[in-house]
């Protein structure tokens, strides 16, 4: 496994594995079992860099999440695991009620949101429910137009400040929401966001299709204008969710949807299966090394059902990429 730094101060900074392994459908979809002996094969691989969310996953039973969280707080209890792992967290997205549906969720007054008083009390629930004392990384989950950014950066600021959270992170906002934030917490002296989770993968989606919660597209996605600002903020680190497309490079069973439905699509997925045969490695690994060393090197964040799932994956880690194989990769249009 190798492993690289988050966040800048001294104090809070941690070293993580460049595979994050995500629990999102741990103790629902996935059984505890099932869920406990991948979790223990990534630690035994040397991975130390866990994600879930406070919804996780509510869509599965109706209920406004939690499960995930739940079971990682069982698992590290069984394991004795200290402060050796890392584990982030999300907020902000959990249904203000049970039964909510994944599709109603996306829409405005569905879910908790990012006011002072559920940032406060949903960070103390996931205490509770993981077992820590202190929350590693802490992300705004979803965008929540409706309260005040300053009111937002203050509240996830005081529990930094109380030690309730090491480092704040950010997900699916737009570009210049993400800016607009940081530059409010750095002129007030207040901790900001340092890592950032979007969609990230091989395969370019459409931009001119509406997202599900906004007309002018999905601010979870990766696009140009985030990956400029990465670019010029190199101390912040990107998280890739979904690198894999939910099996959609190698599953017949799991197509690829009309976001993927262009021109480029079929070039550069034939590009990328030519790689995987020159390198003697599966499509999959080949998508997860592309993005490990890409320009703007990503942490993959992937999902596993089964051990065999995840060794896949873990292989990708010692996976290098030629310049002339990353070359032919980028240039497929």
């Amino acid at each position: 496994m190798n492993y690289r730094m988050i966040g800048k101060d001294p104090t809070t900074r941690r070293g993580v594995s460049v595979l994050s392994l995500g629990a999102m459908l741990f103790g629902t979809a996935t059984d505890e079992p099932t869920s406990f002996a991948i979790l223990d094969r990534y630690v035994e691989a040397g991975g130390s860099f866990i994600d879930t969310a406070d919804n996780y996953a509510f869509w599965i039973n109706g209920t406004q999440g939690g499960e995930s969280e739940e079971l990682l707080g069982r698992w590290r209890r069984s394991r004795g695991v200290g402060d050796e792992l890392v584990i982030a967290t999300k907020l902000g997205a959990r249904p203000i009620a049970p039964g909510i549906s994944f599709a109603d969720a996306a829409k405005a007054g569905n879910v908790e949101g990012l006011s002072a008083k559920v940032i406060r009390e949903s960070a103390q629930q996931s205490q509770q429910r993981l077992g820590m004392a202190r929350l590693d990384l802490l992300y705004a989950h979803l965008e929540d137009l409706a309260v005040p950014l300053q009111e937002t950066i203050e509240a996830f600021a005081e529990l930094v400040a109380e030690g309730t959270v090491g480092l704040l992170g950010v997900s699916n906002n737009w570009a210049w929401r993400v800016e607009r934030a940081r530059s409010l917490a750095a002129a007030a002296g207040l901790p900001g966001y340092e890592v950032l989770q979007y969609h990230h993968s091989y395969l370019r989606r459409r931009t001119d299709l509406p997202g599900r919660r906004s007309p002018d597209g999905e601010p979870g996605v990766l696009g140009g204008e985030l990956l400029s600002y990465l670019r010029a903020e190199p101390g912040l680190a990107l998280v890739a969710y979904s690198p894999l497309l939910g099996g959609g490079y190698s599953r017949q069973d799991k197509p690829l949807g009309m976001e993927f439905d262009h021109p480029g699509t079929p070039a550069r997925l034939a590009v990328l299966r030519e790689v995987a045969n020159d390198a003697g490695a599966t499509v999959n690994q080949v998508v997860l090394a592309w993005l490990l060393g890409g320009e703007v090197p990503a942490i993959p964040l992937v999902g596993a059902s089964s051990v065999a799932q995840l060794d896949e994956s873990l292989a990708a880690v010692d996976l290098e990429l030629t310049a002339e194989q990353r070359a032919r990769l980028n240039a497929a249009r």
